[in-house]
């Protein structure tokens, strides 16, 4: 759930980590607040994920946990930004492949739905409750049209040194990684039963099919 409005600078603020630990122990004990915040958050949803039960599956109180995050909403950014990096871990080095190897733009798309639907799937509560449930401050937002704006910049490169290259790559780029990651947070990142092989097969012709009909048309 987004949120309606901007908030107000002490908000942003609010959501922000403490200090950041140096020491082993302390990193080990911030570590272990977001693996229980996870946890938590897969088991009991946003609203009732709160900071006591956090505190009580990582084995701490509630005041030790605040030294580290002054809020749950604070938690869930951070748990938000370690998806958007893991997302970024898994589809740069398809697409760095994609240009240096000139790769067939099914193999690309096929590639990366698989990925995105491995990443999505494994953890889909907790995605559900990242993207669906809770606020998303505007340094989130920022920083997940920052990696939307990379990845739309390395998928125009490709698109512009295929055999085909659409009219305005640029254009059909910016639609490609928007199809694709609307499609897998919107289905994937479901409860509802879905056939995962079907999916990936089904996904890969839609992209594939705006892209290049005339290759799809030819198999």
């Amino acid at each position: 759930m987004a949120l309606t409005a901007p908030p107000s600078s002490a908000r942003e603020k609010a959501l922000r980590p403490r200090k950041a630990p140096r020491q082993q122990r302390a990193v080990e004990t911030r570590a272990r607040i977001l693996e229980s915040a996870a946890e938590v958050f897969t088991e009991h949803g946003y609203s009732a994920g709160t900071t006591n039960r956090i505190a009580e599956r990582a084995g701490m109180s509630v005041g030790s946990l605040y030294q580290y995050f002054p809020n749950k909403d604070a938690i869930l950014v951070e748990l938000v930004e370690a998806h958007m990096a893991e997302g970024a871990e898994v589809l740069a080095p398809i697409l760095d492949e994609a240009l240096r190897e000139r790769m067939p733009v099914d193999e690309l798309i096929r590639r990366v739905v698989h990925e995105f639907v491995l990443l999505h799937h494994r953890e889909r509560r907790l995605h559900q409750v990242l993207w669906e449930e809770s606020p998303r401050p505007p340094s989130v937002l920022h920083d997940l049209h920052a990696l939307e704006d990379a990845s739309v910049a390395l998928v125009e490169q490709i698109l512009r040194q295929t055999e085909r290259p659409p009219a305005d790559p640029k254009l059909s780029a910016r639609i490609v990684v928007t199809t694709v990651e609307s499609l897998v947070h919107r289905l994937v990142a479901n409860d509802a039963p879905l056939d995962l092989d079907a999916f990936e097969r089904e996904t890969t012709r839609l992209v594939v099919g705006y892209l290049d009909p005339a290759s799809l048309a030819s198999r």
